[in-house]
């Protein structure tokens, strides 16, 4: 059933390794999905105990509002109690499993407790450090709410502070230095921590850490207005957008509050708005062809921002001289914008650099570097590299001796980071009794994650050819689908017309 298919090209989300068995995709994966883009937006104003927020309701509703003109499908809450929150990221984090993007949007008191930031609800009661802890969600659990959306993860914060009883930025002292007369109030004083989020997920803040957030002069915050002015613009690139916002707010405010993103989001690119007017949409399959249909500005605007070291659009730049269908054809220009990247530390440069010294693709042929570079890429975990590196060593290559247990380690731990191809091939591979330790509950596990991460080929397979698992991992799957409120039906490996609606629904797709 493991099929010995080496993806050579980085197609996120379309996969190759199923070529021998599936042609073409089924209608049932061309029926609409659940809605690709979604947003938990939540303002704090009254607060119980602590200070009120002035614009904080103004501003969650008004960029709930400008995210649904833009397609998304929205949940607002405002002056949220500390079990609301709790319920509303759990109910997120499910939901986001099968949308493209999930956003969340914080306004309200932040306060950053020994290196961790920690958004404060409306009936929190707060006297001390353990007191915040106790009673606030953390960055880290909204970055787990948004964890599991398939292609991008976004949490913006406007709520930079740390101590909202008393602290406050002095507007008094900067004054003389940029000739602004202090008319606006802040959200609070000193900033939030740094922040440190996984691969994918990009975490923006009102104000850099260490900077504190303004209220604005009228009915909404500088970085409200700028975020809602931008962000409705159709064929702007993402981290071309929230570049755009920083200076944006630099100018609302007379450079008192520089906006900040931490964060690396993938190759591809994404736009919040859609493509622009005439663009009939992108090929986010092909980060190549996705990238060259740029504008020409942006493009100018990537390679400023590649001068300064972002190695996000260095890759965007490769990636247009990769495209043999462009006037732009450039290898050897795509290998040093790579080079600089992987120098740099991004393991996707590192990844896409080795495939090219492994074909020879606008530099010399070298095995012994693209193994480098594929062994750190995956040293960062970055799973592509690391099921490419499977594949070499189950099958011998780039002058590795076959190893299949070293093999299955690599494919464990890619499916583990949640690559789709390898969650089917490992659930494969234990399903054929290749993995001693596991048994079809581990399979059925695999395969219910690689269709939650929106994998049409492992759709496609489980609808029209179950019984290429056995039995045993075919009820397991079942009571998987059971246990998510996916399938009501018998647990007998039978994939009839409920087994089927079951996993229609858990990938993504609710039948009319």
């Amino acid at each position: 059933m493991f099929v010995n298919f080496r993806t050579l090209v980085r197609q996120p989300l379309v996969l190759l390794f199923f070529l021998s068995c599936v042609a073409t995709l089924s209608s049932v994966v061309r029926v609409a999905a659940a809605n690709d883009r979604i947003a938990l937006i939540i303002g704090m104003s009254e607060y119980a105990h602590l200070p009120a927020l002035t614009n904080t309701r103004n501003d969650a509703e008004a960029i709930s509002r400008t995210l649904e003109t833009i397609g998304f499908d929205v949940t607002l809450s405002v002056d949220a109690s500390s079990a609301e929150m709790e319920r509303l990221l759990d109910e997120f984090a499910f939901k986001s499993e099968v949308a493209d993007l999930a956003l969340i949007y914080f306004a309200g008191h932040g306060i950053e407790v020994q290196g961790e930031n920690f958004l404060i609800p409306v009936d929190a009661k707060v006297s001390s450090n353990k007191d915040v802890q106790d009673q606030s969600p953390s960055l880290k659990d909204l970055l787990a709410a948004v964890d599991r959306a398939r292609k991008m993860r976004i949490v913006i914060l406007d709520s930079c502070r740390d101590n909202p009883l008393g602290d406050a930025i002095d507007l008094a002292a900067v004054e003389a230095a940029n000739g602004n007369t202090p008319e606006e109030t802040t959200r609070g004083g000193g900033g939030l921590a740094a922040a440190n989020p996984d691969r994918g997920t990009l975490v923006a803040f009102a104000a850099k850490d260490g900077q504190v957030a303004l209220d604005g002069k009228g009915n909404n915050s500088p970085f409200a207005l700028s975020l809602m002015e931008k962000m409705t613009q159709p064929g702007l690139e993402i981290s071309l957008m929230f570049r755009q916002v920083r200076d944006s707010v630099l100018d609302r405010t007379g450079n008192l509050q520089e906006p900040h993103t931490y964060g690396s989001l993938t190759g591809i690119p994404f736009y919040l708005a859609g493509p622009a007017e005439g663009d009939d949409g992108l090929d986010a399959g092909d980060a190549s062809k996705a990238w060259s249909r740029l504008r020409p500005d942006q493009e100018a605007q990537l390679l400023a921002l590649a001068d300064l070291g972002d190695t996000r659009s260095m890759l965007g730049l490769a990636y247009m001289r990769l495209n043999p269908n462009e006037g732009r054809f450039d290898p050897k220009a795509a290998v040093d914008f790579l080079t600089r990247a992987a120098d740099a530390g991004s393991p996707e440069a590192q990844f896409e650099l080795a495939k090219l010294y492994e074909r020879g693709t606008g530099v010399a042929q070298d095995e012994a570097k693209a193994l480098e570079l594929y062994r750190s890429a995956a040293e960062q975990n970055f799973a592509d590299a690391i099921n490419d590196l499977g594949f070499m060593h189950y099958q011998g290559g780039l002058g590795l001796p076959a190893d299949p247990g070293k093999a299955l380690r690599y494919f464990e731990r890619a499916a583990d980071l949640r690559h789709p191809q390898a969650q089917f091939n490992f659930a494969a591979l234990i399903d054929d009794g290749h993995i001693p330790s596991k048994g079809p509950e581990d399979a059925a596990k695999y395969l219910y994650q690689a269709l939650r991460s929106g994998s049409q080929d492992v759709l496609k397979l489980l609808s029209e050819r179950p019984r290429m698992f056995t039995a045993e991992t075919r009820r397991a799957l079942q009571v998987r689908l059971r246990d998510n409120k996916f399938y009501a039906g018998a647990i007998d490996g039978d994939f009839g017309p409920g087994t089927q609606r079951g996993i229609r629904k858990a990938y993504g797709i609710e039948d009319g």
